[in-house]
């Protein structure tokens, strides 16, 4: 039912909140088996693209020309690379570097949220080398010193690699120590409980399963609410020079 046309989902300038009421799905080329909810794309303003894919059993991702970065929400995975094999399961995550073929085959029905960008590459850097993990085996970080907001980082951090991808857990009542302004651009999936966000000058209450988009220098700042910790998974560009980019 469409509750007379009401949605907390909202389109900004410099933001955008989707909400599960407002997800359509695609398809898209080289995959079978799958449909793609496109939560932020070239088209939206991001430079990069953030999506969900929903697998049925035996479905398959098609190839990508970017960088991509998979976080396993539900369901088995399997991840072929180099003829090694590597399993995925709920929370564990990989990352291949542009122009790395692999392929990726659901197991079982599953959900997956994929990022992938266009590799900005750094005059001696390097090259970025392909990541497995799990997130529970991460170890977290007190964000400013506040043991109630914590990052596990997901990704390597040094100068090879041009992109970010953190989970941030907040206990109950536990917020941000300020509004945020930045150059950085993010892509949010919040994964578990809610709260308050602040977009620009705008104030949502957001929940697990919602997506937001935040274009470089949106004011930007969150507060969880309610009796279990707030968790969301979120990207942000990184370690370019913005004339660069």
């Amino acid at each position: 039912m469409h509750h007379l046309g009401l949605t907390r989902s909202s389109l900004k300038p410099d933001h955008l909140l989707q909400t599960p009421n407002t997800f359509v799905r695609t398809p898209l080329p080289g995959a079978t088996g799958v449909e793609f909810i496109v939560h932020a794309s070239p088209q939206l303003g991001a430079r990069f693209t953030q999506i969900t894919a929903e697998f049925s059993a035996g479905g398959s991702l098609g190839p990508t020309p970017a960088q991509r970065f998979i976080f396993v929400l539900s369901g088995k995975l399997e991840l072929k690379v180099d003829s090694r094999k590597h399993t995925l399961s709920e929370g564990s995550f990989a990352y291949f570097p542009q122009g790395r073929p692999h392929s990726v085959i659901a197991t079982k029905a599953s959900r997956a949220a994929l990022i992938e960008k266009t590799y900005s590459p750094e005059t001696g850097a390097g090259a970025p080398q392909i990541v497995f993990g799990e997130e529970a085996s991460v170890s977290p970080v007190a964000l400013m010193g506040d043991d109630s907001l914590r990052v596990r980082s997901l990704m390597p951090d040094g100068p090879a690699y041009d992109f970010a991808v953190n989970t941030m857990t907040y206990d109950p009542g536990a917020a941000l120590g300020m509004v945020e302004i930045h150059v950085m651009e993010h892509g949010l999936l919040m994964l578990e409980g809610g709260g308050i966000y602040r977009l620009g000058d705008s104030w949502y209450p957001v929940e697990a399963g919602d997506f937001i988009w935040m274009a470089p220098y949106c004011p930007q700042w969150f507060g969880a609410l309610g009796k279990r910790p707030a968790k969301y998974l979120i990207y942000k560009d990184w370690r370019r020079h913005p004339l660069g980019a």
